[in-house]
């Protein structure tokens, strides 16, 4: 049995049974059976109580959307008030990686994943982020472009990028196989190990670091950061077929949201920071 190569999806329940599904055949999913425990050995509280009802695709878009919903009201609210005064673009963006990291850390390794609290809170510090992040991008290393071009033009990219990644999983262009999940987990460490490693040169020569320059290699880097995050989301829409699947509480929605969400923010700011080397003097 695979697992997925989003941190966040992997205590979700595995197991054959089903609701409604994602995607019938998707990614060649086909007839193969999921062989793992049944979702009520992960949540022992459904045997116990019984007044949960299985995970559907209805829910997930609910679950994600309240998400996400959150994460952009918190991102115009505090882009409005960094326009109003500068000096909170940097304390919102600390707080607002500080807290999200935090966040996430409590709901992978504490198994709160499916804690709509945590889930909320979490959109709300990346809204933080998302917020001042792209208020310093688009009205301080751009020229020629207005703040509200550039952001309308990397949401459009983010949406295009989920919703074309969404068909080639429904298609089953591109299966999520074992070995594909290897390889995600792979280079998702070595992109991390990347990004800390130009972090520390950047803290050295004063400066964004090779990687994120805004020259060839920066822009380099960045598309393969996008097609990276792209493929991830191959792996969460196969994630959450599982669940549904396997019959999954209601619950379970909110560990799909957040991690659909921790994806959509990486692939948000990546392709903003590339339209901005595109874009600057």
């Amino acid at each position: 049995m695979r697992e997925t190569s989003n941190p966040v999806f992997r205590s979700l329940p595995k197991g054959q049974g089903g609701y409604a599904q994602f995607g019938t055949g998707a990614a060649g999913y086909g007839t193969q059976a999921v062989h793992a425990d049944p979702y009520t050995a992960q949540y022992p509280d459904q045997q116990q109580v019984g007044v949960s009802r299985p995970l559907t695709i209805d829910d997930v878009v609910t679950r994600t959307g309240i998400t996400l919903a959150v994460l952009t009201a918190v991102a115009a609210v505090s882009y409005f008030l960094i326009g109003q005064n500068v000096g909170l673009a940097m304390p919102m963006l600390v707080v607002g990686m500080i807290g999200g990291l935090v966040l996430l850390l409590v709901a992978i390794f504490g198994r709160k994943q499916d804690n709509p609290a945590i889930v909320l809170s979490y959109a709300a510090f990346e809204g933080l982020v998302v917020g001042a992040f792209s208020f310093v991008v688009a009205n301080f290393m751009v020229s020629g472009i207005s703040a509200g071009a550039l952001i309308s033009q990397a949401v459009v990219g983010t949406l295009g990028v989920f919703f074309g990644m969404l068909v080639v999983y429904k298609t089953g262009a591109i299966r999520v196989t074992p070995k594909f999940t290897r390889f995600l987990v792979a280079a998702g460490f070595g992109a991390v190990v990347l990004m800390l490693v130009n972090l520390v040169i950047g803290l050295f020569t004063d400066g964004a670091g090779p990687l994120r320059d805004g020259g060839p290699l920066a822009i380099l880097f960045s598309l393969l950061m996008i097609g990276l995050a792209a493929f991830f989301f191959l792996a969460d829409f196969d994630a959450a077929d599982q669940a549904i699947r396997a019959g999954a509480p209601e619950k379970a929605a909110w560990g799909i949201a957040l991690g659909l969400t921790v994806t959509l923010v990486w692939l948000y700011l990546e392709i903003l920071r590339l339209l901005s080397y595109f874009n600057s003097d």
